[in-house]
């Protein structure tokens, strides 16, 4: 089964084209216009094993809002439909990483029900030019859009670059882990018979 995606997306505000492989090795090939991002997206495929194709351009001139969102939303599609019907996948994920002064948590569920619970005290110094606030605004649409419950706790940090690089790789981690296919597993790992 070729667990491998791909999401269009065209607003009057964006253009987002996303190809996502499950079962990779880490490969990524990522052009958003937001080169922070960009290196968030290359942490996220090559600490996940995903292989990860993003194009993305979007009204950035007015505020990098609306593409950060719109690749959220793609990514989340992505998963969810390279997914498929979730059969033998372990469904929970989970991993603590740490990044230099920096540790952080990610929990995953892939339960059909989107859900963030996000805790990170980034303070509002820019990463670059990258507003940093917007790291919730992708998880949230990432979550809205896959159907996955996914919580996100910053235990401690100071820095703004190496907090959110530890989130993008725990957040990897730990989504990895939730869609390795277990051979015990048949159909879903649900009581319900659904996922």
């Amino acid at each position: 089964m070729s667990r491998v995606a791909k999401i269009d997306r065209k607003t009057s505000e964006t253009e987002v084209s996303i190809q996502l492989g499950l079962d990779g090795s880490g490969k990524a090939d990522v052009v958003t216009t937001i080169p922070f991002l960009d290196h968030m997206l290359h942490l996220f495929a090559r600490h996940g094993f995903f292989d990860l194709s993003v194009q993305g351009r979007g009204d950035t001139s007015v505020d990098d809002h609306h593409l950060v969102e719109d690749l959220g939303i793609c990514l989340g599609a992505a998963v969810k439909k390279a997914l498929g019907g979730k059969q033998g996948i372990a469904r929970y994920g989970a991993a603590l990483v740490p990044m230099d002064e920096t540790l952080c948590s990610a929990a995953i569920d892939i339960s059909g029900r989107p859900y963030l619970i996000y805790h990170a005290a980034l303070s509002d110094a820019k990463i670059g030019a990258f507003d940093p606030a917007l790291i919730k605004e992708f998880f949230k649409s990432f979550s809205d859009h896959s159907g996955i419950t996914l919580h996100i706790n910053v235990h401690y940090g100071d820095n703004n670059h190496h907090i959110s690089e530890a989130m993008f790789k725990a957040f990897a981690r730990a989504l990895h882990q939730a869609v390795t296919l277990h051979g015990r597993i048949e159909g879903v790992l649900s009581t319900k018979g659904s996922l």
